[in-house]
């Protein structure tokens, strides 16, 4: 089966999955950078919410290329309000000539409350609930000629003149996406949304046993199939170029899956395993700064439930093994080494979304 292939522009490194910080990023590179995905082949690029701002960059990919879709993967929505967020969907998705897809998050209460200084006013579920139809509702009163109003628990919008109205623009809507782990975020997105960004801490087994029977279910309460939510699925990647440096390459993976296994808000992948001692051992390691240390609590065993481990050259069989049946599109966030290999991206975006 063919499949839609992305990949991730300005990504988290394996030092920053260990408190160690980031790199300053120069968004002027970004340009180059989306051209040259354009031309391996990738269907699109998405920008996540990592330390930066995920709609900045937007406007130079869409300037720079021509044929691929670009998403946020995701923008945190509860610190912005739903008008601010669609404002700037509705010009990205005219500027980049309809290629916009709007990938939200909710992201979890210590960060919003926290580090967004936003206050958390109730679950997430619900309140992301009303944030997805009140910004539907401004997207038609923005492509209409009357307002059409919404007044929820958390959310109202009542209010609109011509004035502040950008108006109709020369495309559909943009289409929406939320992040989702659990099962309720996961029918909401096959109730209202045009895709699922998975998150990669969802296993395998947990996304084919909890998670697509969610999104179904949810499918069918809004009358639609479950086909026509794109499943998109970013696995962890240990890839090498040969055998003998699988192993580095493990660790590394293993870093960053602990960074999100540590995360109570994710637990219920790890109690689907059996894997809550780990959970808990993990989550008390990042309460004493122990980032660096993480890996550690994560076994080959697991890390084999998470992540396709792969050397290049089996690499396309080994990725469409895992994914085929449950992704519609695959996120892949290349290490550096195989990013900047060309030969090898090209061949195996082609093998991928030739089936």
């Amino acid at each position: 089966m063919a499949m839609k292939v992305e990949t991730v522009i300005l990504g988290p490194d394996t030092d920053q999955y260990k408190g160690k910080g980031q790199p300053v990023t120069n968004i002027r590179h970004i340009s180059d950078v989306s051209k040259r995905m354009e031309a391996l082949g990738f269907d699109g690029v998405t920008t996540p919410e990592a330390g930066h701002d995920p709609f900045l960059p937007i406007p130079l990919i869409a300037e720079h290329t021509e044929r691929i879709s670009i998403g946020t993967n995701v923008a945190i929505a509860f610190p912005r309000s739903p008008m601010v967020t669609a404002q700037i969907a509705w010009d990205l998705q005219q500027l980049s000539g309809g290629r916009f897809r709007l990938g939200l998050g909710t992201q979890v209460k210590a960060h919003v409350a926290r580090r967004y200084a936003t206050p958390w006013t109730s679950a997430p579920g619900p309140r992301m609930r009303e944030y997805l139809e009140c910004m539907r509702a401004m997207f038609d009163t923005f492509a209409g000629k009357e307002p059409r109003y919404y007044e929820g628990e958390h959310y109202n919008f009542s209010m609109m003149n011509p004035f502040f109205n950008p108006g109709p623009i020369d495309f559909a809507p943009p289409e929406i996406l939320i992040a989702a782990v659990n099962t309720y975020m996961a029918g909401l997105a096959g109730e209202l949304c045009d895709g699922l960004r998975l998150h990669p801490i969802s296993t395998f087994d947990f996304t084919h046993k909890c998670v697509m029977p969610a999104v179904a279910k949810g499918a069918e309460k809004a009358g639609r199939k479950a086909s026509d939510v794109d499943m998109v699925g970013a696995p962890f990647l240990c890839l090498a170029k040969d055998e003998a440096s699988l192993r580095a390459a493990m660790e590394d993976q293993k870093q960053h899956i602990a960074f999100y296994a540590s995360t109570p808000t994710y637990h219920s992948v790890l109690e689907h395993h059996g894997w809550m001692d780990t959970a808990a051992e993990l989550h008390g390691m990042t309460r004493q700064g122990k980032w660096d240390e993480l890996h550690k609590c994560i076994s080959d065993d697991m890390l084999d439930e998470w992540a396709i481990v792969s050397t290049w050259d089996d690499f396309p069989d080994k990725c469409r093994a895992r994914c085929e049946g449950i992704f519609d599109t695959v996120l892949l966030d290349l290490p550096p080494d195989a990013r900047a290999d060309e030969d090898f991206v090209r061949s195996t975006i082609a093998a991928l979304k030739n089936g």
